[in-house]
């Protein structure tokens, strides 16, 4: 393998609370009432669909470019005030040790640009990454495969040399069906994820070194 593609949410860096956070908060503005079990079926898609998907569930008034500025205001003043928000234990040095053994790495997230901006200069993780893909970008989240076949597209590597990291269903599923090879991590901050259907599943990133990505072989 010589080109990693990661996912950011629940990968990177758990924004996860503050994203609940804000989504809640703006439920309750709205009117409307969201379960935990439908929750959980949002992780990995993006903003955009989820309030699509929303507006058609609940038939809600404001457009969805509306709605999801909405949030995006909770979610950035949150994200701003939060003093404790960090990396996933071990991350910061699984990107170091892929960088520096000449792998290419990109992002392929859900997450909007402006929070994937906003990673990037907290955490000064730009330099580490040639392209950075949000799925605001695509009319379909995952499941649907087409931010990893662009990502896929953009590697210096062939297809074949590409290994996705996710912590979702959604995630592992689109990686899939783009045909590329996904180690699934098991993230304690993305509850009810089934990823059985992950290439490789790793519970902590110390099981991950840079030999041991670039000596995957895909099927």
């Amino acid at each position: 393998m010589r080109t990693v593609i990661f996912d950011m949410d629940g990968v990177i860096v758990d924004t996860e609370p503050v994203h609940r956070y804000a989504y809640f908060r703006h439920f309750e503005e709205l009117g409307i009432a969201v379960t935990d079990a439908e929750y959980a079926q949002f992780t990995g898609r993006s903003t955009k669909n989820v309030y699509q998907h929303l507006k058609d569930r609940h038939g809600l008034a404001p457009g969805v470019g509306e709605l999801v500025l909405s949030k995006r205001e909770l979610f950035n003043r949150a994200f701003d005030e939060k003093p404790d928000l960090e990396l996933l234990d071990g991350v910061r040095t699984l990107i170091e040790d892929l960088h520096r053994h000449g792998l290419e790495l990109i992002l392929a997230s859900s997450a909007s640009h402006s929070t994937i901006g906003r990673v990037m200069r907290r955490f000064e993780l730009g330099p580490y990454f040639t392209h950075l893909l949000s799925g605001e970008d695509f009319p379909r989240s995952k499941p649907d495969p087409a931010i990893f076949v662009q990502a896929a597209a953009l590697a210096t590597a062939p297809r074949t040399q590409c290994v996705v990291i996710e912590d979702s269903a959604n995630g592992v599923t689109a990686a899939k069906a783009a045909g590329l090879y996904c180690i699934g991590y098991n993230s304690v901050h993305s509850p009810l994820q089934d990823l059985s259907h992950a290439d490789l599943v790793v519970t902590h990133f110390q099981e991950l070194t840079a030999a041991r990505v670039a000596a995957i072989a895909a099927d």
